[in-house]
């Protein structure tokens, strides 16, 4: 598992808890907005499958030069799950030619085209989930449980 900044470090590490996984992060720098440059990967992604995990995607450049660096440290392949894919500008060409594998998204923002064309975006709906919550508040369960 990948935290693609420091700031998503909880979250990929809570993702690696559940699932037995190692973590790993890309330690980057913005010299502006929207302009990312990634400068190490800490972790050892060497022969591993990485799974970039970020809460929002906008023009791709964080998570496809993350993607690079880590192929380039010698993952055997990459994915990425995003919860929010905004998806703006040059975001899907960058994710055309970038060596993700798959970036699974929510369908929290819904995706124009050509986002909705590009075979390497796959779209899963959160409406199980919110049915799930919307029933364990009505009948006084835990919300936690659907989390941990």
């Amino acid at each position: 598992m990948v935290s693609p900044d420091a700031g998503g470090t909880e979250r990929a590490r809570a993702y690696a808890k559940n699932i037995g996984a190692s973590l790993a992060m890309i330690d980057k720098r913005r010299s502006g907005p929207n302009v990312a440059e990634v400068m190490n990967v800490i972790g050892d992604v060497k022969n591993k499958v990485a799974v970039i995990c970020d809460d929002m995607v906008d023009t791709a450049g964080t998570l496809t030069q993350a993607a690079k660096a880590i192929k380039d440290n010698g993952a055997k392949a990459v994915y990425a799950c995003c919860t929010h894919a905004v998806l703006s500008g040059p975001a899907v060409k960058r994710i055309e030619e970038s060596p993700l594998q798959e970036i699974v998204v929510s369908n929290t923002i819904p995706l124009a085209e050509p986002a909705a064309a590009c075979g390497k975006i796959k779209v899963v709906s959160l409406a199980p989930l919110i049915g799930d919550s919307i029933r364990r508040i009505q009948n006084n369960d835990s919300l936690s449980d659907l989390f941990v």
